[in-house]
């Protein structure tokens, strides 16, 4: 049971289904302190926010499709689920539901008519948004127009998709419970972890997950492959891959804002998460995400280690053939030196996201290209054509080998067995 594969494919699409009966309603509860909304407003407005938040259009909509009618197809290790429609048509949509419906769905993970939910739909973060937020999205999504499209059968391989299967997985692994303010940290930090840990649902690529999809509750936020994307999240507790515990709080929010600033850009997956979601935080709610995902990794950067001993023969960055590939591909914008363009074209040299131990999205960027996401902020950014029709397999080892151990990076190099499959491993197209 493939947890949500966010990001774009890395938020969710809902499975509807019961084996307990539904709930009696509850009263809605009170905002807890801590929480306050950023957006003051009506419900409607607040709710448009928070699905712009929750990134809820990049999974329920389908491309070339009506938005919030579903119909998107999502590959999961576990088959194909597809999104279903979320417009109020009362028949294909979501129309009948009422507030206590919604509630049920986001936070104990179950249809209108009781029937479990697949983890597709990430409520295992959705159960931490208090009952205001969960009632101001219904009342959005009940505004939009609704649109007749029928929702298709998901195609789960036995028996992940049966109601038995997803009774023993939410019995291992899913525990309700909306998010609680921990008391020793500030109103600004806690609000932080109440979008980061339940509407933005970042664990969901940013924690390595189990071969049944659960998140590994002993290693959290400490990075993982994007399953089928086949991308690396890189950690967000580790300084050197995805930590910012030693960045200035400006720098995070200009990065989850426009997707590029001083030190680093976003691509792949999170440049989708960007253009979708963070861009539209407000000040107060970017502020806040800053304040808690500095929290989540060290204010000093540890020393890098040794490179290790490449195998099959890597090529070393003093390989005079791998610093001639570079210079014929690559200096043009990065530079001789991997200094790059400021504002332009990012620097190689001291660049972490090349020498992560993971080499998976240099080389993936190599090949499809790399393009930080076009926001208000930086509505045209620079981008990075794709050289998987241009290189092959050795000489794309050779160059991030060179990359990675030139101009003081001290990563280990790429060998010709990764490369490889970086290539094969390249998703479709959505």
């Amino acid at each position: 049971m493939q947890g949500c594969i966010r990001a774009a494919l890395a938020v969710a699409c809902a499975l509807l289904a019961p084996l307990e009966p539904a709930a009696a309603p509850s009263p809605a509860p009170e905002p807890q302190p801590g929480l306050a909304q950023a957006v003051s407003s009506t419900p409607v407005e607040r709710g448009r926010y928070l699905a712009r938040l929750g990134n809820c259009m990049a999974c329920h909509t389908a491309r070339g499709k009506a938005e919030y009618a579903g119909g998107r197809a999502i590959d999961t290790p576990f088959g194909t689920v597809y999104s279903t429609n979320i417009t109020p048509d009362p028949t294909t949509g979501i129309g009948r539901w009422t507030r206590e419906d919604f509630w049920r769905a986001l936070h104990h993970g179950r249809s209108r008519d009781g029937r479990l939910l697949t983890p597709a739909f990430p409520y295992t973060s959705f159960t931490r948004i208090t009952r205001t937020d969960s009632d101001a999205l219904h009342a959005y999504l009940q505004s939009i127009p609704a649109v007749v499209l029928t929702n298709r059968a998901q195609e789960l391989r036995f028996p992940f998709g049966s109601q038995a299967a997803l009774w023993v997985w939410r019995t291992l692994y899913f525990q309700t419970g909306e998010f609680q303010p921990v008391p020793d940290r500030s109103a600004e930090w806690n609000r932080g972890a109440y979008l980061v840990e339940g509407l933005g649902h970042c664990s969901a690529c940013h924690t390595p997950r189990n071969a049944l999809g659960a998140e590994r509750s002993g290693a959290p936020w400490s990075g993982g492959m994007v399953p089928v994307q086949n991308w690396y999240a890189p950690a967000l507790s580790n300084a050197r891959e995805a930590g910012v515990g030693h960045w200035r709080d400006e720098d995070v929010v200009q990065l989850l804002r426009t997707g590029v600033n001083r030190q680093a850009s976003v691509m792949g997956p999170m440049a989708e998460v960007v253009a979708g979601s963070t861009q539209y935080l407000s000040n107060q709610d970017a502020s806040a995400m800053a304040a808690y995902l500095k929290s989540l990794s060290p204010s000093v950067v540890p020393p890098l280690a040794s490179p290790s001993t490449a195998p099959n023969g890597a090529v070393r960055a003093a390989d005079s053939a791998a610093a001639q590939l570079y210079e014929t591909h690559c200096a043009s914008c990065h530079g001789k030196k991997g200094e790059g363009e400021p504002g332009a074209f990012p620097a190689l040299a001291g660049n972490r996201a090349v020498q992560m131990a993971n080499p998976t999205n240099v080389l993936r960027v190599m090949l499809q290209g790399g393009y930080a996401p076009s926001t208000v902020g930086n509505p045209r950014p620079f981008g990075m054509p794709p050289f998987q029709q241009v290189l092959s397999d050795a000489e794309l080892a050779a160059i991030a080998s060179f990359v990675r151990g030139s101009w003081g990076n001290t990563a280990a190099p790429v060998n010709l067995t990764e490369a490889h499959r970086a290539r094969e491993r390249q998703a479709p197209t959505p």
